[in-house]
Order: structure tokens, then sequence, then C-alpha cells
């Protein structure tokens, strides 16, 4: 967290970064003016970057928990043709989490207990067991791997929260800080196209018919709907937590209307009007204690969304066809995806039927009008639908755990904690409001790309296990001395 004498060294390093931005914008365009706008967008990057290192409750923890899935969800898209170097991140994941999970048995016990287990989980288990039983032993492997990682991320949340001198502790401030420095990293890495109608963008097909969308800069990018999402979340953290201080709430909100704007996300967009409806809604639910009733804290997210659809354009984008060969279709293609998978679980044999496709171990799509030529090669598709990934990649089984999750999860964000309280209103918002998201992101199962999803497990974690732990959950006592 950044001190009051901290202040004035940021500032200055604030303004030397912002400065290298326009000289290196200026060496590579010799414009000033393109050099000016490389400046601004420095120094708007390193405002995000203070806001996230001032936010009060910062842990170390929870700080690289958040930080490793930011970069593992960033480095799906940078390094889309480098995959050793995401499993080089995840091999970090591994051990880093492998630590703080320990006690690992005793934290195991509390996985059933949560929702966004259920969710993020336990379709990756079901997705193993089918690939064995149709001797894709590669995937399996993979698959392993996968859960792994995923599986001992929530085990660190569980025994940071209830084990020992580090019981109690709320990870969810860290690891929104941490999205919220992912962010201003992509924001730095973007300066030079950030104000530009058309932006810098990966050597990817689905980019290149998206250059009016913002992705990042060379060296560093992230898809515009996933960074919605960051900032939507992020915005639900810090926004609707009384504990914030006013600039923090306030500077978020703006960064909100700022990125939804430049990323033009339907799905972020509808994220973000969800949790202004939901909080409306909790503040005139009178079970909740923490929430900030004031007139201004209550309008500050509609006259967000207000600024996106206005000054921000989303009266042009929020019903624009992304892809010229898909006239009409808001779900930018995503329609024909599922008709795919659906397809795709009936030609199946019974195991794959029951746990998932197990042609790949992300269980990507493939169909012949993905944009490519139709002699190939066909392109690797995300479901960016949370209920069919589920279905694609874990089955029939992985479908009803989709569901006895997103169950847990609401009924867990709605009702009072074991000692009595409510939850905290974020968590309230932030579960209800990322609903709606289930039908064009796979947000909410987390995986590579699952920051959203460890947020809310953070908090569902907290909500469950900060006070009031079963006997099991406890410290054991010291034996007496005799």
């Amino acid at each position: 967290m950044i001190s009051i004498k901290g202040r004035t060294p940021f500032a200055v390093a604030a303004v030397v970064v912002a400065l290298a931005a326009g000289i290196w914008e200026y060496t590579r365009t010799d414009s000033l003016g393109q050099s000016a706008a490389a400046f601004a967008a420095g120094l708007i990057a390193m405002a995000v970057a203070g806001i996230a290192l001032s936010l009060p409750g910062i842990t170390l923890p929870g700080l690289v928990l958040g930080g490793l899935f930011v970069l593992a969800g960033i480095l799906t898209w940078t390094a889309t043709k480098r995959p050793g170097i995401i499993w080089a991140v995840l091999a970090v994941e591994v051990v880093v989490f492998a630590v703080w999970a320990w006690p690992w048995l005793r934290s195991l016990r509390s996985l059933s207990r949560l929702g966004t287990a259920w969710l993020g989980l336990a379709y990756w288990f079901f997705g193993i067991a089918g690939a064995i039983l149709v001797a894709h032993w590669k995937v399996a492997g993979q698959r392993v791997a996968y859960a792994g990682v995923f599986t001992l991320a929530v085990l660190a949340l569980i025994a940071l929260n209830t084990t020992g001198k580090r019981r109690g502790r709320d990870l969810s401030v860290g690891i929104a800080a941490a999205i919220l420095l992912g962010i201003a990293t992509l924001l730095l890495f973007g300066s030079g196209s950030l104000f530009d109608s058309v932006h810098a963008i990966p050597d990817n097909a689905s980019a290149r018919m998206m250059t009016d969308r913002f992705w990042g800069g060379p060296g560093l990018y992230y898809h515009p709907n996933s960074l919605a999402g960051f900032v939507a979340v992020v915005a639900i953290r810090i926004g609707f937590d009384r504990a914030m201080l006013w600039w923090q709430r306030l500077g978020v909100a703006a960064l909100a209307a700022f990125v939804l704007s430049i990323c033009e996300s339907r799905t972020g967009f509808v994220f973000a009007v969800a949790a202004a409806v939901v909080h409306l809604g909790v503040a005139l639910w009178k079970r909740h204690e923490d929430v900030d009733r004031s007139w201004t804290a209550l309008a500050t997210p509609f006259v967000v969304i207000a600024i996106v659809m206005t000054v921000g354009g989303g009266y042009q984008w929020v019903l624009k066809d992304r892809f010229a060969d898909n006239p009409g279709d808001v779900t930018s293609g995503r329609t024909a995806t599922w008709r795919q998978v659906w397809v795709d679980w009936k030609d199946a044999g019974w195991a794959e039927k029951t746990f998932g496709n197990a042609k790949s171990s992300r269980a990507v799509v493939h169909r012949v009008d993905d944009g490519n030529p139709v002699e190939g090669p066909r392109r690797d598709l995300n479901t960016d639908n949370a209920a069919v990934g589920a279905f694609r990649r874990g089955g029939v089984l992985g479908a009803g755990a989709f569901m006895l999750g997103l169950a847990l999860l609401l009924w867990h964000a709605v009702r009072r904690r074991p000692d009595g309280a409510m939850p905290a209103a974020w968590f309230t918002v932030g579960a209800l409001a990322v609903v709606p998201t289930i039908a064009t992101e796979d947000w909410l199962i987390g995986g590579t790309n699952g920051a959203i999803w460890l947020l809310l497990a953070a908090g569902e974690v907290r909500t469950l296990l900060h006070r009031n732990e079963p006997a099991d959950l406890a410290p054991k006592p010291e034996p007496a001395i005799p």
C-alpha cells in the first residue's frame, strides 16, 4: 500500500514512465501528436497502478494469487503460439499454491461446500475420466495438470482463511489490486494506440476483424471482452465496499467507463448494467448492513452506464454485427459454435457423452464456418458460454456440476454467514451480476483466464469459512505439557 510519504516518489515515477511512453512513441512515429497521446495514456496507466497500490488491506498472498491468474490469462492471447511460456507460469502457480494450500487434506474437506469449486473444478476431473476411458493419454495428463493448478488455488484460499496465524485474511483486496495492475500494464503497453480509432492487435484471425477495440499493445495483449470483465469485477469489488476511500471508489468507476468504452464489449457492458441494478436492489433490501445507501453511491453505476452509452459510443456498438459473414447475429458467431457442441455430443460415444469431449485438453470446438478457408486449418474456438463450456468439457456430469455450483454460489451470496452477518455487499452483487454473462463468456468456470472466478471464490471462501469454522477446520489444540 502506498503511504503518504510514498505518494511524491510514486508521482515522480509516474511522470517518468509516462514520458518514456511518449518518447518511445515519438521514436516510432516521428509524430508529436502521437507522442503526446502516448504520454497521456501513460499517465492514465500509472494512475490506475496508483489506485491498485493504495488499496487498504492488500495481502501478499492475494496479490500473488491474483497476479499469477492475470498473467496466465494475458499470456493466453500474447503467447498463443508459444504455449511453453503459459505452461511455465502454470508450473510456478503449482509451487506457490501448494505451499500456501498446506495442510492440503484439511483444506480439501471444504471443497464440496463451495459453489465456485463445483463451477471451476469438477469438469476437469470428469474430463480426466473421459479422456482415460477413450485412451487419450496426453489429454488426460494435461487435464491432470490443469486440475491440479486450479484445485491448489482454491485450497490456498481456504488455508489462508482458516489455518493458524493466517486465519481470516481477506484475499479479495489483493486479487483486485492485481487485476488493476494488469489493466494498468495493458494500458501502458497499448499507450501508442490507446486513443486511435485503429488499435494494435495480436496476430490472430479474430483480432484482425476487431481493430476498433482495445487489446493492449506490442508485447502484451488481452481480449477486449476479458479486459472489460476485469474492469467490471474490480469496480464491483472496490466501488461497492464502504471500507475504500471515496477517491478510490470514484477512480474505479471512471476507469470502468473508460475501459468499457474502448473495449466495446457487450458482455462487459451487460455485467456492469447487472451490477448497477443488483446493487440498487441490495441497497433497498434492508438485510445488508454494509451497503452505502447514499444517493451518490446508488447513482454512480448508472452514471457510468450512461457515459458508456453516450460519450463512449455504446449506442453504436452494443448491437453492432462484429463479423460481416454473420449479419444480424449479436452473438458474433457463438450460436454456431454452440450448435457444433451439440452435434459433437450426439456423435460421441457414451464415455464422452457422460464425461465430456476428450479431443483436446481444453475441449476446443472446431467448425467449418469459422472464418478460415474451407480447406483449413480450423480455428480452436472457445464455447464462450459457461454452461455450454461445462457441458463440453465435462459432459452430462459437467453440466450437472455447473448447475449445482451456480445454485450454491447464489445461495451463499444471499444468505447470512455462519456468524450471523450478511456476506460482503460486493460479493452479493458480484455473484448475482455475473449470472447474465454465462450466456456469452466462460468467466464463471475459471480456467487459465480465471481471475474473475478466483475473485468470486475468495469472496465465497471468506463468507463460509472466515468465522465459526467447522471443528475439523479449526486449528488443533497443542497437547498439554506434563
